[in-house]
């Protein structure tokens, strides 16, 4: 793979989609809120790709684990 041209070029051109794709996605943590249903803080990620902008209510001392899982399942 490290004397193919081709494969260095794919290789290269993969990378450079991901970071730009994980450079599109702005997250953010609205804290200290009134509890409500159990919840106090909104988790807001803006999809600047697409202009998609997600609102998932969360508590705030949530896990790294739970997060993940947030993210997975609400967006």
């Amino acid at each position: 793979m490290d004397g193919c041209d081709l494969c260095q070029r794919i290789i290269n051109r993969t990378e450079i989609l991901a970071k730009k794709l994980i450079a599109n996605e702005i997250s953010e943590f609205i804290t200290s809120l009134p509890l409500v249903a159990g919840k106090d803080a909104i988790l807001v990620v803006c999809d600047k790709l697409s202009k998609i902008t997600y609102f998932v209510a969360m508590t705030e001392g949530t896990l790294v684990e739970e997060l993940v899982r947030l993210f997975w399942d609400n967006i």
